[in-house]
């Protein structure tokens, strides 16, 4: 049997491990990327416990490898009898793991902004809140689009880590078909060209947002 014959009579499961990948990398950026925004605000507050506490949280987050948060989440949590599904312990470890990264982001973001316009908000009788509101935020966000589309990318690939949970995603379908058949090379092969088909236009868009917004900025 062919490498094309694996690949026409494989895709299907393939496919459907494509559609789980992509269902918890969505949920996972989701909830995870607005979480990150009040880290970043923490990670700068004037409260000095708050600001330790908030960094402590973020460095844990980046620290800590995803497959170990994963391994965490699906087996720690049973011990304090909290059972979850493979798919929801997955979106959690994942959802943790994009609010760290995007919460350093959104810092860098927020920090980028000209010190001149807050100061001239605040000469202008802004609030504190309206200036952050108005003037820091959308600046910031703005700034921190094209590496939270970079980031994205990334949490896409980290989907690849639930299969040691058992979760039917792209990477558990081509093990399975391939300790069934025997064909690693062209399964993986295919698994491959699945991933590549999604994080390689996204790299190429996140290429032209950045570019374009280096423009403007």
């Amino acid at each position: 049997m062919s490498v094309i014959d694996d690949w026409l009579q494989y895709y299907p499961s393939l496919l459907s491990g494509l559609w789980v990948s992509v269902r918890l990398a969505a949920l996972s950026l989701c909830i995870g990327m607005p979480l990150g925004l009040p880290f970043a605000l923490g990670s700068g507050a004037t409260s000095r416990p708050l600001r330790l506490c908030t960094i402590a949280l973020v460095e844990i987050g980046r620290g800590i490898p995803a497959l170990v948060v994963l391994q965490l989440v699906y087996f720690g949590l049973p011990s304090v009898h909290l059972t979850l599904s493979s798919f929801v312990a997955a979106t959690v470890a994942l959802a943790l793991t994009t609010a760290a990264y995007t919460s350093e982001i959104l810092r860098g973001g927020l920090q980028a902004v000209p010190a001149g316009e807050v100061e001239a908000a605040h000469a202008l009788g802004m609030s504190q809140r309206d200036t952050l509101r108005f003037i820091v935020l959308p600046q910031g966000i703005r700034v921190a689009i094209p590496p939270l589309m970079g980031l994205s990318i990334l949490i896409f690939q980290a989907t690849s880590l639930a299969y040691t949970i058992a979760l039917p995603e792209l990477l558990s379908q081509a093990y399975s078909v391939g300790s069934a058949t025997f064909r690693y090379m062209s399964i993986l092969g295919l698994a491959g060209l699945f991933y590549a088909a999604i994080t390689i236009p996204a790299s190429w868009l996140s290429e032209r947002v950045e570019k374009r917004m280096a423009r403007h900025l």
